[in-house]
């Protein structure tokens, strides 16, 4: 890191919900910042208190046009890949391009300021299971030509973080992947797919709350909080990953909706659909690593986080027309089938 000036930071995807986190979290430890996005499924009000701010700098750009060829950056944090399967399903090509040519876009960058890079990978790229909790060395099982498949959405990640390893071995970037786990919190978008997004927007509707299947199937939600930790504490390590980031404490889906349905304090009910493949049955990670290598854990309990997004959700409500559909049952029309209730990461 350069001591002769303030340490300056690009966030490629910085007007999305994880990635306007990292960019306030970095101005908080007195880096510069240029946040790059080109709104395809950021909004400018994730950073809006941001742009009064003299140490950041908004670039309205694609990264999968190109990267920013002025700023002399100490990292590079790469955020600019939607795993949303709604969103997905809307523009495929599009976010495999950001996983894609975005990716080495920014690689190059990262090469032509010798900054630490910092790929923020997807849980999926371990596919269906190969145990629970899931670790690291497992190579995964992926479904990329299954159509009907949505872990389609994540193929981008399982490219990304070989581009990444190629760049780190061949020109000798300083380079470190996180898989990430579902992560919720303030400034998730309300109708990205997620299982809490689509529970909130419920309860708070008054509508019922769509559980696909028995509803016995887990997730481990990390708070916005307790991942941007992990992934600053990674751009300061010479460890190059991959490091799992997520909470090792498991909620079944339908637990997680009447726990919601209460801190609302909705009249909403269980609304029982079918289930689909792609609803996998367990996700967890293993978070020996980053423990060991980061000295990091969530600290951020499930009660807290979910009031602290519902309060951010109903401030966003109020105070933003983000022309989003209300949050729908899987077997509406518009999305894929079966879609609510997924594991959704950043």
């Amino acid at each position: 890191m350069r001591t002769d000036r303030r340490p300056q930071a690009l966030v490629t995807g910085g007007a999305g919900f994880l990635g306007s986190h990292v960019c306030e979290a970095l101005l908080g430890e007195g880096y510069e910042v240029v946040c790059l996005d080109n709104f395809a499924t950021g909004f400018l009000h994730n950073i809006e208190t941001l742009l009064a701010e003299p140490r950041f700098t908004l670039l309205n750009m694609d990264i999968a046009q190109g990267g920013p060829q002025a700023g002399d950056f100490d990292v590079v944090v790469h955020l600019a890949a939607s795993t949303s399967p709604f969103q997905y399903s809307a523009m495929p090509m599009d976010i495999l391009r950001s996983g894609s040519e975005g990716i080495r876009h920014a690689l190059e960058t990262a090469r032509r300021c010798r900054a630490r890079f910092v790929l923020a990978s997807s849980s999926h790229v371990y596919g269906d299971s190969g145990g629970n909790p899931q670790r690291e060395n497992y190579l995964g099982s992926p479904r990329p030509i299954d159509s009907a498949h949505l872990q389609q959405t994540y193929d981008g990640s399982r490219f990304a973080e070989a581009l990444t390893v190629a760049f780190r071995r061949t020109h000798h970037v300083d380079t470190g992947v996180v898989r990430i786990f579902n992560t919720y919190g303030p400034s998730m978008r309300l109708d990205d797919g997620g299982v809490v997004a689509t529970f909130i927007q419920q309860a708070l509707d008054g509508e019922p709350l769509t559980v696909t299947g028995d509803g016995s199937q887990t997730r481990s939600l990390c708070y916005v909080a307790d991942t941007v930790e992990a992934i600053l504490r990674m751009a300061t390590s010479l460890h190059p990953g991959p490091i799992n980031v997520g909470s090792p404490d498991e909620v079944t889906i339908l637990d997680l909706a009447r726990q919601i349905t209460s801190l609302a304090g909705s009249s909403s009910t269980i609304r029982y659909v079918e289930r689909c493949p792609a609803d996998l049955q367990a996700r967890r990670p293993d978070v020996t690593a980053a423990l060991g290598l980061l000295g990091w854990q969530p600290r951020v309990s499930l009660l807290d986080g979910l009031r602290r997004t519902l309060r951010g959700f109903r401030l966003a409500r109020l105070s933003h027309d983000l022309s989003v559909p209300a949050a729908r049952s899987p077997d509406e029309g518009g999305y894929p089938a079966c879609a609510a209730g997924l594991p959704v990461e950043a």
